[in-house]
C-alpha cells in the first residue's frame, strides 16, 4: 500500500480531489453552459459600455440654459450643431486627427527596425537589453514621462543648456504641435513593438535565407518577403497607435501646455470647466464615431491583422 501511494504522486492525487469537488458542485448535466459561462464576464463588461453610451447619448441631446445651469428637458441636436459649426471645435478635431496619422506613421517607421533586430539578433544579450529598454517605460506612468520631458525640453531644461554652452541661444521645445508629437511616439513606440514582434516571429527565417540564395539582396529580400508577411501586425500596431493617439489626454494637455488641445481636453474642458456636459457627452460620442470610422475603414481595407480572432485575411 505504501509503495502504490509513493508511485502515485502528491499532485495526482491532489487533482482527483480537486476532479471530484468541482464534479460534486458542477454536475455532467451542467457543463454544456460552462462555455456561456465563461463568456459572462465579457457580456456584463459589453453591457456596461452599452449603458454608459445610452446615458452619454442622453445627456449629448439635452441643451444647457446658461441662465440656471439646468438641462432642458426636451431633446434637441442643438450640441451636434455647435460641435460642427464652432470653428474650435473643428480645430481641435483636425487638430487630433492630423496629430494621430502622423503618429501612427512614424510611430511605425521606428518600431519595426527596432521589432526586427530584437526578434532577429544572434546576441542574447543584446536581445536582453532590447527587452529591457522596451518594458520599462510600462514602469513609468503617462503624465511622470510627460512631465519628464518638460524637465529635459523646457526654457531652461537639460537641452537648453547644453545648447547654451556652445553658445546657441534657448529655443522652445515645449508647449508647441511638435512637441506634442515628439511625445505621443514615444510613448506610444513600445505598443508598435509589442504588437509588431509577434508578426515577425511568425516569419521564418529561412524563407529570407532562401530568397538570398536565389539572388536577392537584402533590400529586396526585405521589400519583397518580410514587409508582405509583416502586414499583420503593422495593421494590429497601426490600429492600437492611431486609436491611443486619436484620443489620447495626457500629452497635449503636459506638452501642449494648452495651446494644443486634443478632442479628450475639449472633453474634459466641458465637463469640468464649463460644466456642459451635454457638449461634453457630444464631443464624446463624436470621438467615439470617429475612431470607430477610422478602425472600420482600416480593417475594411486592409483586414484585422494581428487583432483578428480567427484567421486573418491576406
Amino acid at each position: 500500500m505504501r509503495a502504490a501511494r509513493t508511485a502515485y504522486p502528491l499532485k495526482w492525487r491532489i487533482m482527483d480531489t480537486l476532479e471530484g469537488v468541482a464534479a460534486a458542485i458542477w454536475p455532467a448535466r451542467f457543463r454544456r453552459a460552462t462555455p456561456y459561462l465563461m463568456l459572462l464576464p465579457a457580456v456584463l463588461l459589453v453591457g456596461l459600455l452599452v449603458l454608459g453610451l445610452i446615458q452619454i447619448a442622453d445627456a449629448s441631446l439635452r441643451t444647457l440654459d446658461t441662465t440656471t445651469f439646468q438641462f432642458s428637458d426636451n431633446y434637441s441636436i442643438a450640441n451636434f450643431r455647435r460641435a460642427l459649426t464652432e470653428p474650435l471645435f473643428l480645430v481641435v478635431a483636425q487638430r487630433s486627427l492630423i496629430a494621430a496619422l502622423i503618429v501612427t506613421t512614424v510611430t511605425l517607421v521606428f518600431a519595426f527596425p527596432y521589432a526586427y533586430l530584437m526578434v532577429r539578433t544572434r546576441s542574447p544579450g543584446l536581445r536582453k537589453f532590447l527587452l529591457i529598454a522596451l518594458f520599462l517605460p510600462f514602469f513609468i506612468g503617462q503624465v511622470v514621462r510627460a512631465y519628464g520631458w518638460l524637465i529635459i525640453l523646457g526654457n531652461q531644461g537639460m537641452v537648453n543648456e547644453a545648447l547654451g554652452l556652445v553658445g546657441v541661444a534657448p529655443m522652445r521645445l515645449i508647449y508647441n504641435y511638435p512637441a506634442v508629437l515628439f511625445g505621443l511616439v514615444q510613448y506610444m513606440l513600445p505598443f508598435a513593438v509589442l504588437m509588431l514582434a509577434p508578426a515577425l516571429t511568425a516569419i521564418p527565417e529561412e524563407l529570407e535565407a532562401a530568397a538570398g540564395s536565389l539572388g536577392a539582396s537584402w533590400v529586396r529580400t526585405f521589400i519583397h518577403v518580410v514587409l508582405p508577411l509583416a502586414r499583420p501586425g503593422f495593421i494590429g500596431a497601426g490600429v492600437v497607435v492611431l486609436t491611443l493617439s486619436l484620443t489620447d489626454f495626457a500629452v497635449p494637455a503636459i506638452l501642449g501646455g494648452g495651446s494644443q488641445d486634443f478632442i479628450a481636453n475639449a472633453i474634459y474642458d466641458q465637463f469640468f470647466r464649463t460644466s456642459d456636459q451635454g457638449l461634453g457627452a457630444t464631443l464624446a460620442l463624436m470621438l467615439v464615431a470617429l475612431g470607430s470610422i477610422l478602425v472600420g475603414l482600416v480593417f475594411a481595407l486592409f483586414g484585422a491583422g494581428t487583432l483578428a480572432m480567427g484567421r486573418s485575411r491576406a
